[in-house]
């Protein structure tokens, strides 16, 4: 039986399917951005929850990537962290 990785990675030698795949890459950032800045803070998403006001199931959909938060909640999350909010273009 074949793993992810192995899988991913064959798939990624279609050309069509790696230029989808790279399309999405922001969103896995912001996803990962938002998960790593969670642990680091030492909070599950349950304690953030009640610092933002957010629902748990709601922070859940957010780094399942099955939701895309808003900048006003992308601020409650870092201010609920500790954190301050950068977004960039390049």
């Amino acid at each position: 039986m074949m793993n992810f990785d192995d899988f991913l990675n064959t798939q990624m030698k279609d050309p069509k399917f790696k230029k989808e795949y790279d399309a999405l890459e922001p969103e896995f950032e912001i996803i990962q951005a938002m998960i790593d800045a969670r642990k680091d803070a030492g909070l599950t998403q349950q304690e953030l929850a009640k610092r933002t006001g957010i629902a748990q199931s709601d922070i859940s959909k957010l780094e399942r990537g099955n939701a895309n938060p808003s900048l006003r909640t992308l601020r409650r999350l870092a201010a609920g962290m500790g954190k301050k909010l950068h977004i960039q273009f390049t």
